[in-house]
């Protein structure tokens, strides 16, 4: 009798995509959430139809609601996998996209639902504190190899950087205080750690190559949740700011080292640091009206509209083709 668990023989186990649905899909919806976000403030900024934002919201929502229902199925049918992955040393930071993701609907639906915002910020606050308790606790309680670190481990840490974005309509300075300043700590320990890791030693795989792109996101973001703590575009705001545009001409310039990548669904990486720092210049010229920003905030948006775009394709052609979702 054939053995159905080899890889030539995986599609013929009933369930077996379900089974190995990665909790990377998240990055999706981080993505196309700061897609949305950016095209919302787009709309305020530059005069571009409101139905554009307005569709991604519903868009955005609907593909959450899908990730989050196909993960629970996994969590009842398949807890091995998932406890698997949450003692994996690179899977584990992927599970607070999770909670950035139910962070970012927050910031969405702020000024459609303040309640259901609310709700959703509390979450997702409470939840990415955990995750940033748990995967600490599991690198000091590991032996983690310097070969398991990549930029995804900004993920889960540097994320507590967002919190105060949604979190500044609902509390007070001491709690957003609180979760920035241990992003912004972390940012600058996990960007040593990873830099050492990317100089020193042996290239990352190629299906990590994406996440280059997140070393855009901690200062992109780092500079909208300031102003929003702070409300004021003073040296920190700027350098925060100029940082998350340096760091978008490095891994621009640097375009070689994405063409002819094989996909993965790590190409969702790509996706919201280019939103994030979109979002970030635009701010920069709601404050300012410095012209500089303004064009620089349009050119992001299209180049950030244009990743998701091709980026979305090819998971959907991936997708068809029943290349995602298998056993690696």
């Amino acid at each position: 009798m054939p053995d159905l668990h080899t890889p030539e023989n995986i599609e013929a186990i009933p369930g077996n995509r379900l089974q190995f649905f990665p909790i990377m899909m998240f990055a999706i919806t981080m993505g196309l959430s700061g897609l949305t976000i950016a095209y919302m403030k787009a709309s305020e900024l530059y005069g571009i139809p409101e139905i554009i934002g307005q569709s991604l919201v519903w868009l955005v929502s609907g593909i959450f609601c899908l990730i989050a229902l196909t993960y629970l199925l996994k969590m009842i049918l398949y807890p091995a996998e998932v406890k698997a992955e949450f003692q994996h040393p690179v899977r584990i930071n992927f599970f607070a996209a999770s909670t950035i993701s139910l962070l970012l609907l927050a910031i969405i639906y702020l000024p459609i639902h303040r309640q259901v915002a609310f709700w959703l910020w509390i979450v997702g606050a409470a939840g990415h504190l955990y995750f940033t308790l748990n995967t600490l606790s599991f690198w000091i309680n590991r032996n983690m190899e310097i070969r398991h670190s990549n930029p995804a481990w900004f993920i889960p840490i540097v994320g507590n950087i967002i919190v105060p974005v949604a979190g500044s309509a609902f509390v007070g300075k001491e709690i957003l205080v609180f979760f920035f300043s241990v992003g912004l700590f972390f940012w600058i320990v996990m960007t040593a750690i990873i830099f050492n890791r990317i100089i020193f030693h042996h290239q990352m795989a190629a299906k990590f190559t994406p996440t280059l792109f997140i070393f855009i996101a901690p200062p992109a973001v780092g500079m909208v949740a300031y102003y929003k703590i702070t409300h004021s575009f003073d040296f920190m705001t700027m350098t925060l700011l100029d940082l998350g545009i340096f760091f978008t001409f490095l891994v621009l310039f640097m375009f070689k080292n994405f063409i002819g990548l094989k996909f993965f669904i790590s190409w969702w990486a790509f996706t919201f640091p280019m939103a994030a720092v979109t979002i970030a210049v635009m701010l920069a010229y709601h404050v300012t009206h410095l012209a500089l920003y303004k064009w620089l905030g349009m050119v992001f948006l299209a180049l950030a509209t244009l990743v998701v775009g091709v980026v979305a394709w090819q998971t959907l052609r991936h997708m068809i083709k029943k290349e995602i979702c298998v056993m690696e």
